[in-house]
């Protein structure tokens, strides 16, 4: 029986439980789950510091030295004036790479985005929860009180939104861009997890789980290089 390749992206606002969600699938599944965490870190191999990721997290412009300057090798110049694009592109390039690897889940990364744009076949979901849900989940989780949670959902969203923008040029959540979008507080994330492992299975023509090619192809993931990076990496549209 010949199996096939499942690969769903999670996108999420801050406080409504998505990347807990999105673990649950990929453990029901037996595949793989990529998140920010584990996709900067294959990015920062490839030469760039925590802090220029978490710039660009923002949707911060990142400015190089300047490479028309006396000695650039000296100044240890960077071929690009604005390291955001080479930020984007590597984030880009290792939610590909990625991908090739098998069957897996993403948690945010515009991986919707990016994978639409490589002819990969995916699903793609977006999850969000009403404003109350959000403080209170946000407020247990870092013992903060209502005010303090609700900046940093504030801040949160305002970043992820710039980033989202900046790297497909369209916006976080838009129906347009999933498959399903669905709150979680609705169902629970047991429940929302299992509603949506049954749209993928149907998605993808699969009748069960065992369907799914679970394989793995190792050294698939290697993070892109930097000298692999065009001088102006084309945003996509």
């Amino acid at each position: 029986m010949d199996k096939k390749k499942v690969i769903i992206t999670v996108g999420c606002e801050y406080g409504c439980r998505g990347p807990e969600l999105a673990q649950k699938i990929a453990d029901d599944f037996g595949i793989p789950c990529y998140d920010r965490d584990l996709i900067d870190d294959i990015i920062e191999e490839a030469g760039f510091s925590k802090d220029l990721l978490d710039k660009a997290e923002r949707g911060h412009a990142i400015r190089g030295r300047d490479t028309d300057a006396p000695n650039p090798k000296k100044l240890g110049a960077i071929r690009y004036h604005n390291l955001t694009d080479r930020v984007v592109f590597l984030q880009r390039e290792t939610v590909r790479r990625l991908a090739t690897r098998g069957s897996c889940v993403f948690v945010g990364r515009c991986a919707d985005h990016i994978l639409r744009h490589a002819n990969v076949k995916t699903l793609n979901v977006f999850i969000y929860a009403p404003s109350d849900v959000r403080l209170a989940t946000v407020m247990k989780e870092h013992n903060l009180n209502k005010n303090e949670a609700k900046l940093l959902i504030d801040k949160s969203d305002e970043d992820l939104h710039a980033r989202y923008k900046q790297v497909t040029g369209t916006y976080r959540g838009d129906r347009h861009n999933r498959h399903m979008l669905i709150d979680s507080s609705l169902l629970g994330v047991e429940r929302t997890a299992e509603l949506i492992e049954d749209l993928a299975l149907a998605h993808f023509g699969l009748k069960d789980e065992s369907e799914i090619d679970t394989t793995t192809v190792e050294k698939a993931a290697d993070a892109a290089r930097l000298s692999d990076a065009p001088d102006r990496p084309p945003v996509l549209a």
